[in-house]
């Protein structure tokens, strides 16, 4: 591409690829919730925002470049909630509380991006290596520690993100039936347990 000889004429092709590129994926995040990952297509991304069909594969190259990125939006996203957030996933609880609130917002995250989400992890390179899990890690580890757990956190840290990968919350829902809620239950009683057993005693 040729370069533009004046610097401030460059300023609104970078702004207006950055609208177009946030535009992009809050249209494919809003089709999928609306008709799910398997039946989202190019054509209809581009429709809802408001660009042409080329715009998506400037930005993208292809369908899946679009899903995993759609996917590291949302990641970002639920990042930014657990590390510098609200309660109570976010620095104002206390780290007992943020930790059980973990589970149930990763689910439902998992509950809209499942069927992308499983593609990442389907791959097994990619699936505890990627630098969102890793990030997860480190953050439960954080947590279970500050929240008094004794001993060797990481494998606990890895035993709360387990119940929490898309491809297993998929085989819950949709072969055994539970809900989205019954295993957010379940996975808070399992951190509760890893506490209240491991937790150092504050008495």
């Amino acid at each position: 591409m040729k370069a533009l000889p004046v610097l401030q004429a460059a300023t609104p092709q970078r702004s207006d690829a950055s609208r177009n590129r946030r535009l992009l994926l809050e249209a494919a995040a809003a089709l999928v919730e609306e008709v799910g990952v398997d039946r989202l297509s190019t054509d209809a991304v581009a429709q809802r925002a408001g660009v042409g069909k080329g715009t998506v594969f400037r930005h993208f190259g292809s369908r899946s470049g679009l899903m995993l990125e759609l996917l590291d939006h949302s990641e970002r996203h639920f990042q930014n909630a657990y590390m510098f957030g609200p309660a109570p996933l976010g620095p104002p609880a206390d780290p007992r509380t943020r930790l059980l609130a973990f589970g149930p917002a990763r689910l439902a995250l998992v509950e809209v991006q499942a069927r992308v989400q499983q593609a990442v992890e389907q791959s097994s390179e990619m699936r505890f290596t990627a630098p969102p899990y890793l990030l997860a890690i480190r953050h439960l580890s954080i947590l279970l520690r500050d929240a008094g757990v004794v001993g060797d956190v990481e494998p606990l840290a890895y035993a709360l993100m387990s119940p929490l990968e898309a491809g297993l919350v998929l085989h819950q829902t949709e072969r055994l039936g539970m809900s989205i809620d019954h295993i957010g239950a379940a996975w808070i009683d399992l951190a509760s347990g890893i506490l209240d057993v491991r937790a150092t005693d504050r008495g």
